[in-house]
């Protein structure tokens, strides 16, 4: 019988090391430099792989995104200052590659998942590709769960599942960002990532720090690329975030993945489709942005053990619903949070407009009774919008519709139910419970 030598993973990252090293230095030349693209000749590589462009101002990493004979196609990760044409190339091997690991929580890291807090090193933990398949059809779990969000009106008229997967849509200004940081604050899931892509720079330290505060961050990996980014930077950490994700459900544990937002990744996208010659189509989205979504979205969501519970931001333009990019993730994703404009500046947080709101597995992860609830309330608040402006003008006639006139009865009560102050936590059951008193007609 032969015995069969099986390396520990230490063991195994210093004979990847040892044999990366061994390689003979495959180097070529920039021939040309045209918008947002380089063009390398005089060596190989795969669509993915990491080239290392020797500019004036250092060593500047570059991702092959398109081969066109023996010419390599690359997007930068950094600056093109300093690139010409003659100007070194050499491959880094393969593709990019990022450490993940359980010392990640409470880390900053920027969108090639390099520390950017200050804090040490990332020593140590896994190294692993940032692409990777989504789970098998048949090999995942069902959403079963549901996971409590700590927003009273999420978690009882749109309610998610563990391993569910929904989107926030809204324009800009009307408090997606601020949802967010309430969701990380109030979950009761294990860990959370959160991905802030294309954000303003002066945000993302306000969000830590206040939104998210020392308890949020504490259970949280955030990853950041700001607006000033290479489109291939804000692209990679969208899936940088996703496969820090992937490492913790792999792990078994419930991980809920918020990104800010889905629409700056596929902006992202068209950038890089476009720059490499990809013909505009719907708004002038290149039909590689099509592609993006599903291979992203379908990466979370409930594995063999474990799961991903996916909250993305859509930021919708022009408050146009039904543009390309919302279109399509609404198509794709198992559910839609609508914020209204219109509540926002009238003060009411969060700006949730709960008849446009829904989850796909409400009926999966919610009781009888608890469901009862949730359609009794939506029933009433779909006949309060019909008479509203008859209310107003002094035109309407009670009698003329009891759910309407039950309605007005309890809308203080139901407005007050729905606003929901930022640092207040409320969790599923208190919100549930909360419902019943409201429809009851007595005190939350």
């Amino acid at each position: 019988m032969t015995a069969t030598f099986t390396p520990n993973s230490a063991l195994q990252r210093r004979l990847d090391t040892a044999a990366s090293a061994a390689k003979p230095l495959l180097a070529g030349q920039v021939s040309s430099v045209l918008g947002l693209s380089v063009a390398v000749r005089g060596i190989p590589g795969r669509v993915g792989d990491l080239l290392s462009i020797d500019s004036d101002h250092g060593p500047v990493l570059a991702e092959v995104v398109a081969l066109s004979g023996d010419q390599l196609t690359c997007l930068p990760l950094g600056s093109l200052d300093g690139i010409g044409a003659g100007t070194p190339v050499v491959t880094t091997g393969g593709p990019m590659r990022i450490t993940v690991g359980d010392h990640l929580r409470g880390r900053v890291l920027d969108g090639l998942g390099r520390p950017m807090d200050g804090g040490p090193g990332l020593l140590g933990g896994e190294l692993v590709g940032v692409d990777n398949a989504a789970p098998n059809a048949l090999a995942r779990g069902r959403v079963t769960e549901q996971l409590s969000l700590g927003v009273r009106a999420l978690d009882t008229l749109t309610p998610a599942g563990r391993g569910q997967r929904m989107g926030i849509f809204a324009g800009s200004g009307v408090g997606k960002s601020s949802l967010l940081s309430m969701i990380t604050r109030g979950t009761d899931a294990e860990i959370s990532v959160i991905a802030l892509v294309g954000e303003r720079g002066r945000e993302v330290r306000e969000f830590i720090e206040n939104d998210l505060g020392p308890e949020g961050l504490a259970r949280s990996v955030v990853v950041v690329a700001t607006s000033d980014q290479p489109p291939l930077v804000r692209l990679r950490a969208c899936f940088v975030a996703t496969r820090i994700a992937e490492w913790f459900r792999d792990q078994g544990k419930d991980v809920l993945l918020l990104m800010d937002s889905l629409t700056r990744a596929a902006m992202a996208q068209r950038e890089v489709g476009l720059s490499v010659g990809e013909p505009p189509a719907t708004r002038g989205y290149p039909p590689s942005v099509f592609a993006l979504l599903p291979r992203l979205l379908e990466r979370a969501g409930p594995g063999e053990v474990g799961s991903i519970t996916g909250l993305y931001t859509v930021l919708v333009e022009g408050d146009d619903h039904n543009e390309p990019i919302a279109d399509s993730a609404r198509s794709i994703l198992d559910g839609h949070i609508v914020l209204d404009r219109k509540l926002a500046t009238a003060g009411h947080f969060p700006s949730i407009d709960v008849l446009e709101s829904i989850s796909r597995v409400a009926g999966a992860v919610t009781s009888r009774d608890e469901r009862a609830a949730a359609t009794e309330l939506r029933r009433m608040l779909a006949a309060y919008r019909d008479i509203r402006e008859l209310v107003e003008i002094g035109a309407y006639v009670p009698g003329t519709n009891p759910d309407a006139d039950r309605a007005r009865e309890l809308m203080p009560a139901i407005n007050a139910f729905l606003r929901q102050d930022l640092e207040d936590q409320t969790t599923a059951e208190t919100a549930w419970n909360a419902l019943a008193a409201v429809l009851n007609g007595s005190e939350a």
